[in-house]
């Protein structure tokens, strides 16, 4: 088959592993992106080589990344239907250190950088003889794709990589690569990064931006119309344009001209109500944080609310921006490394998320040991105090009873009634003891009469 002249040679479909999307596809995606249909043609495509010179969008990724990566990853294990921190070497080496050469907040950071941007992370897992993983390596997603067999397996072509010790392009199978993805809205396998909605309001607030930038190089005065009495050739014109922006624009702007030939300048008049700038630059940073779910006050675009409770701040800040992409690290980590099937999760420490002021942290602990929800030593690990003596159990109070307890009252034996006490004797009666010798006396033989 010859097409414009050249020969096409077609070929069968065979049952090689093809890309999940085109989405994927090297070459121009990354750079080009139409605001609306035939902009490119037209030379007015909408490129964000960095959408991250906006101030709003930079401290909303990293934000997230350093607020999750900042909690340390837990090996927990059930023990008595309770999950508790525990360590073993199979698997608490590389929750620590993931590689060598990022720390464990480093690689947390980069995997949801990787995330937050591109809307995927791909993690290669390195094992050793025991098929146990030693390392994580978090790769660029521009160097990712994944792929499927005609049996719906998936497969993931990586090209070189020198930090994860990959030297050629190679494809893998799904269980060497923890692939974590935002909202898959086109397809399975493909994240989308909040930056497909954020993109917009980024450049228009960079355009925002750079035009005040402008506007103030120029001293804060907008444009003017340099007009004349009657008709004047485009040569002169031209002239006289050039040469009014060469000698009073810019950093020349305030000097002196002196105008000649009926020549007049009008400045165009133009207040901060017609350009309400500050507005819709506020606008495009609230736009912004809506899409990562993030409260505009964190990031300083609106004032805190009124109320003074850092918790439910924290909070309102947890459910709506970070606690699916913990939970999406959590579980990911736990399949990825085989510690379901071992008996273990991950779990991260959110105790260094959600900090209380001392005052309410010592209220509410308080309140735990005295309903025995915790025991002392655990109130005071939380404070940072060793342990007392005699504080390792919760307490309670004597008169609790379970309600089980309580319920058995009713049909429980009558008690036995007490003996009736013994009768106490009673005093003597007081004796006159002039009534009791005149008796005396009268019953005497020989007494005589006194």
């Amino acid at each position: 088959m010859k097409i414009l002249g050249l020969e096409v040679s077609v070929r069968k479909a065979t049952n090689a592993i093809v890309p999940s999307t085109t989405l994927y596809d090297r070459g121009w995606w990354p750079v080009v992106r139409e605001p609306f249909a035939g902009a490119w043609q037209r030379n007015l495509p909408l490129v964000m080589e960095n959408p991250f010179q906006s101030a709003t969008l930079y401290r909303c990724v990293t934000m997230i990344a350093a607020d999750i990566a900042k909690m340390r990853l837990k090996l927990m294990e059930q023990i008595e239907q309770v999950w508790q921190e525990t360590t073993v070497a199979a698997f608490s080496p590389v929750l620590t250190k993931s590689n060598r050469y990022q720390t464990r907040i480093q690689f947390i950071e980069a995997w949801l950088i990787s995330k937050l941007r591109s809307g995927n992370t791909y993690v290669l897992l390195e094992r050793d003889n025991r098929n146990v993983v030693v390392a994580m390596y978090v790769l660029d997603p521009n160097r990712c794709k994944p792929l499927v067999a005609p049996d719906g397996s998936v497969f993931y072509e990586l090209d070189a990589d020198d930090l994860a010790g990959i030297s050629t392009r190679i494809v893998i199978p799904d269980a060497d690569i923890i692939h974590d993805r935002m909202n898959c809205l086109f397809h399975p396998l493909c994240g989308m990064s909040p930056l497909y909605c954020t993109a917009a309001p980024a450049a228009r607030g960079l355009s925002i931006q750079q035009f005040s930038s402008q506007f103030f190089t120029n001293a804060a005065r907008p444009s003017g119309v340099l007009s004349a009495p009657g008709n004047i050739p485009q040569a002169d014109a031209e002239r006289l344009k050039s040469y009014w922006q060469e000698e009073f624009a810019k950093s020349n702007s305030g000097r002196i001209a002196v105008l000649g030939s009926g020549l007049t300048f009008q400045p165009m008049q133009q207040n901060a109500v017609d350009s309400q700038l500050i507005e819709q630059l506020k606008h495009t940073d609230e736009t912004i944080c809506t899409a990562f779910g993030i409260p505009a006050f964190m990031v300083g675009v609106k004032d805190p609310p009124n109320y003074n409770n850092a918790e439910l701040l924290d909070l309102q800040y947890y459910k709506q921006a970070l606690q699916s992409l913990i939970e999406h690290i959590e579980l990911l980590l736990s399949e990825g490394l085989g510690l379901i099937d071992a008996g273990y999760r991950a779990e991260f420490d959110l105790t260094g998320l959600f900090r209380m002021d001392s005052q309410t942290q010592i209220t509410v602990l308080a309140e735990a040991v005295s309903k025995g929800i915790l025991s002392p030593n655990e109130a005071r690990r939380v404070l940072g105090y060793p342990d007392a003596t005699g504080g390792e159990s919760p307490m309670a109070q004597q008169q609790m009873f379970t309600l089980e307890a309580l319920a058995e009252r009713a049909n429980a034996p009558a008690l036995p009634s007490a003996p009736a006490p013994a009768a106490t004797p009673s005093a003597p009666a007081q004796i006159d003891q002039r009534a009791l010798l005149a008796a005396i006396r009268r019953n005497l033989p020989h007494a005589t009469a006194s």
